[in-house]
């Protein structure tokens, strides 16, 4: 069983920060990609940033320059660095992993089971 634990959504105000943080656990060989999506009310989910095992990175064009997405190998955990938050972040926000549970073994997508975003006055 894997299970992947969203922390360090609330509320803020705009121009505030939050740091997220998305820890996996369980089965787990090794994690190839983990992510960010968010979801706001009457809308699709949506990408907000990306990383993968390497360290490389993508960042939706509305959060570049804003947020930073990073992760910890050894732990299993990414986390996002939301600064200079606006209202229009103001999302349901959702870990993602692309993983194996065993060495050369079939990929499977996993998701948290989101944390709350809220940017308000």
């Amino acid at each position: 069983q894997v299970q992947l634990v969203e922390s360090g959504g609330g509320l803020v105000q705009p121009g505030g920060s939050l740091r997220l943080s998305c820890a996996a656990s369980g089965s787990i060989f090794s994690i190839d990609a983990m992510g960010w999506y968010r979801q706001a009310p009457g809308k699709q989910r949506e990408l907000v940033a990306h990383i993968t095992s390497g360290g490389s990175t993508n960042y939706a064009d509305s959060v570049k320059g804003r947020f930073t997405i990073s992760r910890d190998n050894a732990k299993n955990t990414v986390y996002l660095q939301m600064n200079s938050l606006k209202p229009e972040d103001t999302a349901v926000y959702y870990c993602h992993a692309n993983l194996r549970k065993v060495q050369a073994g079939l990929r499977y997508d996993y998701w948290g089971r989101g944390t709350q975003v809220t940017v308000s006055s």
